[in-house]
């Protein structure tokens, strides 16, 4: 990435701030009817409206700020990206379903890709012409990811992929992914597993969709059956994947803990104050009350976004306090469940197809994969234990052993 200790002039800061605001009052106008005919299937229409902005945002030379032009970035600088966020934070968010292949694969290629992969696929990322998904759980495999069973075997050229992921991500709109798979079961669980880039679209994937009690298929289980990867197409170190896929959670803890904005804000406590006082039910001091609990949790996630932020602005990777983020928007998310409910009453169970209310409840049913997405409240809990306070781990007796002997998912 671009040198990220350089600081800007007051009036370079200034003409790339306007520059800013100009493309987004012009482009950040909200996504819309994307929304509104979410119901089918919730990703494909926000992801027509996320491709079209990010394409434009292209065109402009604000995409990939702090990534190399020779890769398809901007070259700019993390001085560059902070004003970029700033701004963005007051204009409707465009690109949520891009969150991952832009969050959480780019940085991974960046960071681990050869220059030739690099240069075969990150401008075409950057630029929202492909779309990437993240390919970890499986179904013996979820919170505990390096017990995954998925192999890939080396057959002179190629890999030969097989196994099975699950809660894949927009996978049915993806065009490429980064999946981890064993390559060494003779080693300790962690020790055996490489990355790859894999072809979505490559003979002997299955992708079925998960259909969702919101309506949507925002998640998939992806079958694979002898795929062929090419040997080229390694991400990283062989049997080191365990390190990049650590990264790679970091990365999106990072992403869903701080979003697409900086700076200090509330927007959900914000619209439901306002939709309370339009309503009348703000006369509930109860309400009141959870309305500032939930501006308060907000203001703090903003706070430590602020300082992750900050932290990789001077050149550190992302770290475990990623967690802290993380396990405040899962709070929020649970927060926002009741609080909803009880600014808009009935309206929420009983309501017009595609109105606002149609809109909040299927918000509600959603909002529980955020206890989840990223690693469980557990998990963050135990990361944040471990690595950012010092406790003591809790005992683990199968880090050792050989994976073929270990009697985990259906290898029993």
């Amino acid at each position: 990435m671009s040198d990220t200790t350089i600081e800007l002039g007051q009036a370079e800061e200034a003409a790339f701030r306007e520059r800013c605001r100009t493309f987004l009052e012009e482009h950040a106008t909200g996504v819309g009817a994307g929304r509104a005919e979410s119901t089918n299937d919730r990703g494909a229409s926000l992801m027509a409206v996320a491709k079209k902005f990010q394409g434009a945002l292209a065109e402009a030379g604000l995409a990939g700020l702090v990534y190399p032009a020779e890769f398809g970035g901007a070259g700019l600088t993390r001085a560059h990206d902070r004003i970029w966020r700033e701004e963005y934070r007051r204009y409707p968010d465009m690109t949520s379903e891009l969150t991952i292949s832009h969050g959480m694969c780019l940085p991974v290629m960046n960071d681990f890709g050869t220059p030739e992969q690099k240069r075969q696929f990150m401008a075409d990322n950057v630029a929202g012409r492909t779309v990437w998904c993240q390919m970890f759980s499986e179904p013996g495999a979820g919170s505990d990811v390096a017990s995954l069973q998925t192999k890939a075997e080396l057959d002179g050229d190629e890999w030969i992929l097989n196994g099975q992921k699950v809660w894949t991500t927009l996978g049915h709109l993806s065009d490429y992914g980064v999946i981890v798979a064993r390559t060494n079961p003779e080693a300790p669980k962690h020790a055996g597993i490489s990355m790859f880039i894999v072809d979505m679209k490559a003979p002997g994937i299955e992708i079925r969709p998960i259909h969702q009690i919101d309506g949507g298929k925002h998640f998939n289980e992806i079958f694979f059956t002898d795929v062929r990867i090419p040997k080229s197409w390694l991400l990283g170190e062989l049997n080191n994947g365990w390190n990049q896929a650590t990264a790679m959670l970091m990365y999106e803890r990072v992403a869903i803990g701080t979003g697409s904005t900086s700076g200090v804000s509330h927007p959900n406590a914000d619209r439901l104050i306002a939709d309370a006082v339009k309503l009348g039910t703000i006369k509930s001091p109860v309400l009141r009350q959870e309305l500032m609990k939930l501006y308060c949790e907000e203001t703090t996630k903003s706070l430590v976004a602020m300082r992750t932020r900050a932290e990789m602005k001077a050149g550190k990777a992302p770290g475990p306090g990623g967690s802290l983020g993380k396990l405040h928007g899962a709070k929020i998310a649970r927060a926002m469940r009741s609080i909803t409910s009880d600014v808009h009453g009935a309206d929420i169970m009983a309501y017009e197809a595609d109105d606002k209310a149609s809109l909040l409840a299927r918000s509600i049913l959603t909002s529980f994969s955020a206890n989840i997405a990223g690693g469980t409240d557990e998990i963050q809990k135990n990361i944040i234990g471990d690595r950012v306070l010092g406790l003591p781990r809790e005992p683990a007796v199968d880090t050792k052993l050989p994976f073929k002997e270990l009697k985990v998912g259906t290898q029993r």
